[in-house]
């Protein structure tokens, strides 16, 4: 279904640079919705902090493409990022920060201490896959929660899943009320919908999407990665592990050194020096260091449009979570 578009006083969208995110930003700018009454909102996975999970470039990319589409950009982050929440050992979970139209705002930080002392692991249970609730989800409801502009007004925040990524993503609703919503409540009541307008697409609907506008999808896609998550998201296959050895050898050797210090592997049945074994790197990788260079790097050089558009390596490659 398409909801009533026109009716919204804000329409929020959770944009990490991937090309879901993107088709379903443009899908709304399609549909006729009002520019100002659109902000897109980015959550920082690795909290402000040094490089850890993340592509160094998807950043400044996601502000490139805001610029080019002269829409306001909010960035959030839970204080610290993934790491900080990784080596939580007997304190609460960090606070979150996020960008406002009125500045920066803080919230959280004064729930019960816990311990992690491991990465999040593969699975559909968030509570264990702890890296999308913790460093995303979690993120964006408090930011949500925590505006006082939201209140007394209709917002609908959409994301960019897609059923054909996993047997998880295919049971989500395509409209549905977000977690944050309060539109019964007689004192302040707050409308949140969640739609997810990409949901029913293929992935050939989605690059034709980017086509149509010229938009130059995320770098990562250029190397033949199929999808835009973290650099070294816990998904990633053999060829992944092999491709980010070769290319981030510093960080991957971090990652393998805090395996050995948790005692608990990323992917459970091998450390992540065998998974890499098990891999070759990507031929689009190998044979472009100079795009590999600027994929690693947290400054955008390079045009967000292209009027010679071409399909990125990285299509059609079969890149979907096993959850």
């Amino acid at each position: 279904m398409t909801p009533a578009l026109q009716s919204y006083d804000h329409v929020i969208v959770a944009l990490s640079g991937g090309k879901d995110s993107v088709a379903a930003l443009l899908t709304i700018m399609e549909c006729g919705v009002p520019p100002e009454r659109i902000e897109l909102w980015h959550h920082d996975v690795d909290g402000k902090g040094t490089g850890f999970m993340d592509w160094p470039s998807t950043a400044p990319y996601v502000r490139a493409l805001a610029e080019e589409l002269s829409l306001p950009c909010y960035f959030s982050w839970r204080d610290g990022g993934i790491m900080r929440e990784m080596l939580r050992d007997g304190t609460p979970t960090a606070p979150v920060s996020f960008e406002t139209p009125e500045g920066l705002m803080h919230k959280g930080g004064h729930g019960p201490v816990g311990t992690r002392l491991r990465f999040p692991q593969v699975s559909g249970n968030l509570a264990v896959r702890w890296c999308s609730a913790s460093a995303k989800i979690d993120v964006a409801a408090l930011a949500l929660r925590g505006q006082e502009r939201f209140f007394g007004k209709k917002t609908l925040f959409i994301t960019g899943e897609r059923a054909e990524e996993s047997p998880g993503r295919a049971r989500y609703p395509v409209f549905e009320a977000h977690r944050t919503d309060l539109r019964n409540n007689p004192r302040k009541p707050r409308l949140v919908d969640h739609w997810r307008p990409v949901h029913q697409w293929t992935e050939t609907q989605v690059w034709k999407c980017l086509q149509r506008h010229a938009l130059t999808p995320a770098l990562p896609y250029f190397l033949g990665f199929s999808r835009l998550s973290c650099q070294f998201c816990i998904f990633m296959s053999a060829d992944q592990a092999a491709t980010l050895r070769l290319i981030s050898p510093a960080r991957f050797d971090k990652f393998a050194r805090y395996e050995t210090e948790f005692g608990c592997t990323i992917k459970r049945s091998m450390p992540l020096h065998a998974l890499a074994d098990r891999g070759r790197p990507f031929a689009a990788t190998v044979a472009q260091p100079e795009l590999v260079s600027r994929a690693l790097s947290s400054q955008w050089a390079g045009s967000i449009r292209e009027a010679n558009w071409i399909l990125p390596a990285g299509a059609f490659c079969g890149g979907v979570d096993p959850v």
